[in-house]
């Protein structure tokens, strides 16, 4: 999967597009790894109940040069793609989603635009 400018996951109700003023900085702030490719990655856990190791990854990855990133929600094992916004039954974790997202929007990472 290519870096891209903006992300629009299947069914979401938002496409996220990086912060012009987005820091690397902010990055790190905010729980941003940095890779040995010089990649900056956020890993988030979507559950049911926090700590139960039962539910899904979020899995963010901005490029070095801050102009294009990765957006993606797996299974726990992080090799299948869900969409978490196609049954009210996962209307809670798109809660979550949508929260972690606004935390970064607080924090100048990203923004988002209604679809």
């Amino acid at each position: 999967m290519a870096f891209e400018k903006e992300i629009h996951l299947e069914d979401s109700k938002y496409k996220y597009t990086l912060s012009p003023g987005i820091k690397k900085y902010t990055l790190k702030d905010t729980t941003f790894k940095e890779t040995k490719t010089g990649n900056y990655e956020l890993t988030r856990n979507l559950e049911f109940i926090p700590n139960s190791n039962d539910g899904f990854l979020l899995k963010i990855t901005v490029n070095k040069t801050l102009d294009g990133f990765k957006m993606i929600v797996t299974d726990k094992s992080g090799l299948r793609r869900v969409n978490i916004f196609d049954s009210e039954e996962n209307a809670p974790l798109a809660e979550k989603f949508y929260f972690q997202l606004d935390s970064l929007i607080d924090r100048n990472v990203f923004t988002k635009e209604e679809i």
